[in-house]
């Protein structure tokens, strides 16, 4: 099965809206049942959960044109914990010498997933445009996000979420009116924890407490703490830099 075949599918396919939050709905319920671990509090997300939410898409909404217009290219998944901006990402690997693909991969971030329903922060979640209700809904729009761009990348070899044409085919397949989320990041956790870069917090590290600087916060946090021994800096003093987990944190008054 070829791109063109793909991009003909595409085209002349068209899907009533009330079909399309039904197909999304019966693939919400295998889902839970599949992987009853997903509605568990730790949210225990899989890659082989990825292979079969893909498998039930493609299935259900492209008549299996993905995964034939793949062919013999592996398609890849993985679970990211390190992913803490980025609900999802879809990469193209290709040999730099012939050009050739050699796999495709989707990465979900799962702590945006995990965090996102079980944390103090209190306000509307969307993702893709939608209103999510659940970390299982959210994973659904994330997904049919990277779907989209794989489907680009198939079809047209490259893809932009804020071009008109995928938002035009997010849209047809799947009902999003956007291209963005809202999912709750360590970063918002943390600033309502009063920490942000800056703050001053005490921490413990291999049986020392240390009391430092925040310099950075991603999935963790990079704390500098004055060291004679430690790296020269900009203001003059010299720092040893820890790379401490958000909870091992607290904030000095």
């Amino acid at each position: 099965m070829s791109r063109s075949d793909l991009r003909q599918y595409l085209f002349a396919t068209r899907i009533d809206p009330n079909e399309i939050r039904d197909r999304q709905q019966k693939i919400y319920a295998g889902l839970q049942t599949h992987s009853p671990y997903l509605a568990d509090r730790r949210f225990l997300l899989l890659e082989e959960d990825l292979a079969w939410l893909f498998d039930q898409y493609d299935t259900a909404f492209f008549a299996g044109q993905c995964r034939g217009c793949l062919g013999g290219t592996p398609l890849e998944f993985r679970v990211s914990s390190r992913m803490t901006s980025a609900g999802a990402k879809t990469s193209r690997h290709r040999n730099p010498h012939t050009g050739q693909d050699l796999k495709y991969e989707i990465a979900v971030a799962l702590t945006l997933l995990r965090q996102t329903f079980q944390t103090e922060v209190d306000r509307e979640i969307k993702v893709t445009g939608l209103v999510c209700h659940d970390r299982i809904e959210a994973l659904q729009r994330v997904f049919e996000h990277e779907l989209i761009h794989l489907i680009e990348m198939l079809v047209w070899d490259v893809s932009n979420c804020s071009a008109e044409r995928f938002q035009a085919l997010a849209l047809q397949f799947f009902g999003h009116t956007g291209h963005q989320h809202t999912l709750v990041t360590p970063r918002e956790v943390f600033r309502l924890q009063g920490m942000r870069p800056g703050t001053m917090v005490r921490f413990t590290f291999e049986g020392r407490t240390h009391v430092g600087r925040i310099n950075r916060i991603t999935k963790r946090a990079s704390v500098l703490v004055e060291d004679p021994e430690g790296v020269p800096y900009s203001d003059g003093r010299n720092y040893t830099k820890y790379y401490i987990p958000l909870n091992m944190l607290e904030p000095v008054t």
